[in-house]
């Protein structure tokens, strides 16, 4: 059971927080759908924690959504749809990540990484404007982020190293890189008869969870309807991670009620970037 009880410490930082303001209310791409829309919630106990619970958007669970990388992907930044969402590197959560990623990128070959020399030589990590740790960039985006044409192919080296070592990317990428684009935020709960519980959420990270800079953002695949033809819902394809936020027992009753809902003959609240059902 992973320790979700870290509301003070896990920020669940954006990968690409800068810390500049961002303009809000930027009008969404074509290919977007609003923020603001019907969504299906459900809340229960976490049967590994008595003094939690989880309220889960199966609106988002239930979804279509998958990652198009290097199919479509129109990136966060524009002319560099290549890059995806690793222009601007990743936020560490905290000592442990840093650790586990350091631990994983002395693994990495130049064979894997194309930016091994530079990254062994001078660093792969630096200091944003507030302080705080993050991966370097290098050369305009992440200096994990093979750029095409690479023979390890394209994209982030600690996930190719992960695939073709058998594992799972989350074991060698920074915490909000394999969480993306899941988002896990906690909040006491004051109940009436003066009892607490820590309601732990798990929702889409869509461009509001970047913070006032994601409005920002040249396009963003959770809501963009090119990023939803999946044949597997979320709640599938991301069964690794949403075990290790939640724990195996919390991730079975999600299922469960995932499953319940995909069985009803009208599910309520469908998303609007999903393909239209006949």
């Amino acid at each position: 059971m992973p320790n979700t009880k870290k509301a003070n410490k896990s920020k669940n930082k954006a990968a690409g927080k800068d810390g500049k303001p961002g303009k809000a209310g930027k009008a969404a791409e074509p290919d977007e759908k609003g923020l603001d829309f019907p969504r299906a919630w459900v809340e229960f106990p976490d049967p590994a924690d008595e003094e939690q619970v989880f309220r889960c958007d199966l609106t988002w669970l239930t979804s279509r959504w998958t990652c198009i990388f290097g199919s479509g992907c129109q990136g966060i930044q524009a002319g560099r749809a290549d890059d995806g969402c690793c222009t601007l590197g990743a936020h560490f959560s905290d000592e442990d990540d840093e650790k586990r990623v350091a631990e994983n990128v002395a693994r990495l070959t130049p064979e894997l990484w194309q930016f091994h020399d530079v990254g062994s030589e001078t660093g792969w990590t630096q200091h944003d404007d507030d302080g705080e740790k993050q991966t370097r960039r290098w050369d305009g985006a992440c200096i994990f982020l093979n750029r095409p044409g690479f023979p390890a192919g394209a994209g982030c080296s600690l996930h190719i190293l992960a695939v073709r070592g058998g594992q799972e990317p989350l074991e060698t990428k920074p915490d909000v890189c394999w969480q993306l684009p899941i988002r896990r935020t906690y909040e006491w709960i004051d109940r009436p008869d003066d009892t607490r519980v820590l309601q732990v959420s798990i929702g889409e990270y869509d461009r509001r969870g970047w913070g006032p800079g994601g409005h920002d953002l040249h396009w963003w695949c959770t809501s963009a309807t090119s990023a939803h033809g999946a044949g597997k819902p979320v709640y599938v394809s991301y069964r690794a991670e949403l075990t290790e936020l939640m724990g195996k027992e919390g991730y079975e009753e999600l299922v469960r009620l995932c499953e319940a809902r995909l069985s009803s003959l009208l599910p309520m609240a469908p998303h609007p970037a999903d393909p239209a059902t006949t």
